[in-house]
């Protein structure tokens, strides 16, 4: 199945997070907190103004992105969770 995002939306992969701490203790599975980092899989065409230009994204595909925690929606594309989220909830790329 292939996924398009509409408007100002993102495609996002949620990227992993470590499963040790700095001191060294391993992070069972269900202990873990959802990564609030990801990688761009795709990006809309951008929000429209009130005169009905496209607004271009200032992300793009293959940005890595923090974002809330609670940010976008899952959806399940294939067998690979993914979330769609809009480029407001973006906090920041990381470079």
């Amino acid at each position: 199945m292939k996924v398009k995002p509409t408007e100002d939306r993102l495609l996002v992969r949620r990227l992993e997070s470590e499963e040790k701490t700095a001191g060294g203790i391993i992070i069972p599975d269900t202990a873990k907190e959802k990564p609030m980092q990801g990688q761009v899989i795709c990006a809309g065409p951008g929000r429209r103004n009130d005169k009905g230009e496209v607004i271009p994204m200032s992300i793009k595909e293959g940005d890595k992105v923090l974002f809330a925690k609670w940010s976008g929606t899952e959806v399940k594309v294939g067998n690979e969770d993914l979330l769609v989220m809009k480029e407001s909830d973006v906090l920041a790329i990381i470079e």
